[in-house]
């Protein structure tokens, strides 16, 4: 996925005024005493690890101190409708994946939050691809997706997987897998990625869709195996697993995005002085290389390309859902 910067400054003019308007811009939004910074995934996972790596980065460009607050439960829901409730001064920042902004909307009859409302756009953090892996559960001669779909089709009782939250990306893969392989797929939501792997080790659970920076970690162990990635090539990350395409399961290239946000009503000064702090952590080569050791791609962006960006995934997942048919109550 590639996103394309508009060209601001045209002439040497241009650049001064702006320039200039800057420093005013800056002059207004002073240093935070604290900044937090919220997410609705536990401690561990991609979204945590995620946070805590721009954390470090926020001071003293932006906050004198960073935390991370990891408000977990409903998939994701309550930490934006916590940060939804928190003053637009800028102390309470929202990371979030996609799927809690883009996906739910069409699957809750009633959300807590407006996506297009509540919350403010600042910037994007990184993109990343999702594995499919199994765990002690299915036989080892099981080493691909299709294998997989055929053994849980012999082996209903098995035929099961888990996802960091209902209603997530990953949740609409492990979904599509089955409906593609012509079984029904038992779908356990978790609080993360994290405690679904935990499960996938001890054999409680068959099969896990997640994040693959979620599962790579765990592969040391010998118990886990990637049997595909969902995106549109080979991830970096693990380049001898086969994308579901090079297996044979068309139309399931899907990738995603963790992005930060602030309340509504947000300050454009504070928007402006976040999005830079958070351009120039993400430019930092430690960050780079320990996000990329989570799967992750380091990626920033400007304020209005997150909003066309989240716009444009809210309806592309539109059908997708309408295909699997999953609702829940919101």
């Amino acid at each position: 996925m590639t996103f394309t910067r508009r060209q601001i400054l045209q002439t040497t003019s241009a650049s001064a005024l702006m320039a200039s308007l800057g420093q005013n811009v800056f002059a207004q939004a002073t240093t935070l005493e604290t900044a937090t910074i919220v997410t609705g995934f536990a401690a561990g996972g991609t979204s945590d690890t995620t946070c805590r790596r721009l954390a470090l980065k926020l001071s003293p460009e932006y906050a004198r101190t960073a935390v991370v607050e990891n408000r977990t439960g409903a998939g994701g829901q309550i930490a934006v409708s916590y940060v939804k409730g928190r003053p637009a001064d800028g102390s309470t920042i929202l990371q979030t994946p996609t799927s809690i902004l883009t996906i739910y909307p069409h699957i809750y009859k009633k959300l807590p939050y407006d996506p297009m409302v509540d919350i403010t756009p600042v910037s994007l953090a990184c993109i990343f691809d999702f594995g499919f892996a199994v765990g002690p559960a299915v036989p080892a001669s099981v080493k691909s997706v299709p294998e997989f779909l055929a053994w849980a089709k012999a082996n209903p009782d098995g035929a099961n997987f888990g996802s960091p939250a209902a209603g997530s990306t990953p949740h609409f893969i492990g979904a599509l897998l089955g409906k593609k392989g012509g079984v029904e797929l038992k779908h356990a939501a978790y609080r993360g990625t994290q405690p679904a792997m935990l499960d996938l080790l001890g054999s409680n659970i068959s099969a896990v869709s997640g994040p693959i920076g979620d599962i790579t970690q765990h592969l040391q162990s010998g118990k886990v195996r990637i049997l595909g990635v969902s995106g549109a090539k080979r991830s970096r990350f693990a380049p001898d697993v086969p994308t579901f395409g090079e297996q044979g399961i068309q139309d399931m290239a899907h990738s995603e995005w963790f992005a930060f946000f602030l309340p509504a009503k947000a300050s454009p000064e504070l928007v402006t002085k976040l999005n830079t702090a958070m351009k120039n952590a993400l430019a930092q080569k430690d960050v780079i290389d320990g996000l990329g050791t989570f799967g992750l791609e380091a990626m920033s962006s400007t304020p209005a390309e997150l909003a066309a960006l989240l716009k444009k995934d809210t309806a592309k997942w539109a059908p997708i859902v309408k295909e699997v048919g999953f609702t829940a109550e919101g």
